[in-house]
């Protein structure tokens, strides 16, 4: 007999005895249960049974983690390099034109026109509660705060008649140019306004400056102007009458729509969009010179008629790939402004960074281009934007050593050469400190009025 077998029936007891055990044990369970009562028994079975339905209801769920949120794609400056003025806009723009998030200033895609259907109200209906319905309603109630600042009926109905009365001048002086800037903000002027404003009057000291802007309109920004005033300059901030600047153009339906909040102003800032659409229907009002309130005016425009300015060119073309808003020269009802106003009513994206400005002027131009009855000038990038909002730093710096000197020199020479004003893209440069030595610090000097106070302060 091998070892294995022995091994196998020598365990053959232990297991037999394992086994009575458990039958042994079997049998006191059962008969405890049995000699246990009736009642006692039928009460632990309904305990067992209550035990298990309490669980099945009020079990927890544990969800499995919701995926995170898309990341917006990032465009780079390259992505839209190389437009021509014949086809407006490169091919990549098709697809970034179906991206809905709001994009840097410095760093917007180009878009294709884009027809957004009008919002309409709708009748109530019983819908689900839904993650979606939910954030749409806070969505909808922030627009509504935004809207508060908008005033839904004139403030004065003597808009037109100041405006009239400022500009037609008086015994010693008379309006030659008629600029405009708005400022739809809660904040007043700053330096850097204040010296947009000096070299507009130093290069045009017999010209007439209207603000449309509440907050200078004010305590506040009438001490702001009155250095200027004092000086004997022209210059009136008024409140902006969106009634009657809009009224009777496609802009009068698109706000009233937004008065009422039946349109989306998205996240890019209403204020802003606002200005986009008021200066153009202040131009097609009144006529005149519309500029930013970050451009630094060289020299004079009296040169200059029905003109609007390329950011940037297409350098294997030579022709315009991108306009601007900051300056606008044009007549009085100029067809083309009547067609900005309208591309902005009829494809307003408060979404989109630049939809509602530079990008907005740039399609309808496109369009426009060779088709007879407007007639308009497109100006070269050294114009008004000599320098890139990329670039923008450069003008900030002071020499570094003999080289870097001798460009900033020849650069310097350049744009006061060529250059009518200079825009500092305010959203890149506002945070830079003016070097000495810099081409900023020395046109600060060329175009200053109070200039001991102008010399740090941009």
């Amino acid at each position: 007999m091998s070892k294995y077998e022995e091994s196998a029936k020598s365990s053959e007891p232990f297991l037999l005895s394992i086994l009575h055990q458990l039958q042994d044990l079997r049998r006191s369970i059962l008969a405890f249960l049995l000699s246990l009562p009736t009642s006692l028994f039928a009460l632990f079975l309904l305990i067992l049974l209550l035990a298990y339905n309490g669980f099945s209801v009020f079990y927890i769920h544990l969800p499995f983690p919701a995926k995170p949120p898309p990341v917006p794609a990032n465009f780079s400056p390259e992505n839209t390099a190389g437009e021509s003025m014949k086809n407006g806009f490169s091919s990549s723009s098709k697809v970034t034109s179906l991206v809905m998030y709001a994009m840097k200033e410095e760093d917007p895609p180009v878009i294709l026109k884009t027809h957004l259907p009008l919002l309409r109200k709708t009748h109530p209906s019983i819908t689900p509660i839904t993650e979606s319905s939910v954030s749409k309603q806070r969505g909808v109630r922030k627009y509504k705060r935004k809207l508060k600042s908008v005033p839904s009926k004139a403030r004065s109905t003597s808009f037109p008649a100041m405006i009239a009365e400022f500009f037609a001048g008086n015994s010693t002086i008379s309006c030659k140019f008629r600029f405009f800037m708005t400022w739809i903000s809660s904040k007043s002027f700053g330096d850097r306004e204040l010296l947009a404003m000096e070299s507009l009057f130093k290069s045009h000291p017999n010209a007439c400056l209207v603000i449309v802007s509440s907050s200078m309109n004010s305590k506040t920004g009438s001490q702001f102007l009155k250095p200027l005033l004092d000086k004997g300059f022209r210059v009136m901030a008024i409140d902006p009458d969106f009634d009657y600047v809009f009224k009777n153009t496609y802009a009068e339906a698109w706000f009233d729509r937004l008065s009422i909040g039946n349109v989306n102003p998205g996240v890019v800032s209403l204020g802003q969009n606002l200005s986009n659409l008021l200066r153009l229907s202040l131009l097609y009002k009144f006529g005149g010179i519309y500029v930013d309130t970050d451009v630094i005016v060289l020299k004079s425009f009296s040169k200059l008629r029905n003109v609007i300015g390329a950011q940037t060119i297409n350098l294997d073309t030579g022709n315009w790939s991108r306009l601007n808003n900051a300056v606008l020269i044009f007549d009085k009802n100029h067809p083309l402004l009547y067609k900005f106003i309208q591309e902005f009513a009829l494809t307003f994206d408060g979404n989109k960074w630049g939809h509602n400005g530079p990008y907005l002027v740039s399609r309808v131009v496109s369009r426009l281009s060779g088709r007879p009855g407007f007639n308009f000038t497109v100006l070269p990038p050294s114009a008004f934007y000599p320098v890139d909002w990329s670039r923008i730093r450069s003008l900030f710096r002071g020499p570094r050593d003999k080289l870097h000197s001798k460009w900033l020199l020849k650069k310097l020479r350049h744009i006061q050469s060529q250059s009518f004003a200079v825009h500092l893209w305010n959203r890149q440069s506002k945070m830079l400190k003016v070097e000495k030595g810099s081409i900023i610090n020395q046109i600060m000097l060329d175009c200053c009025i109070f200039c001991n106070a102008s010399i740090s302060r941009v």
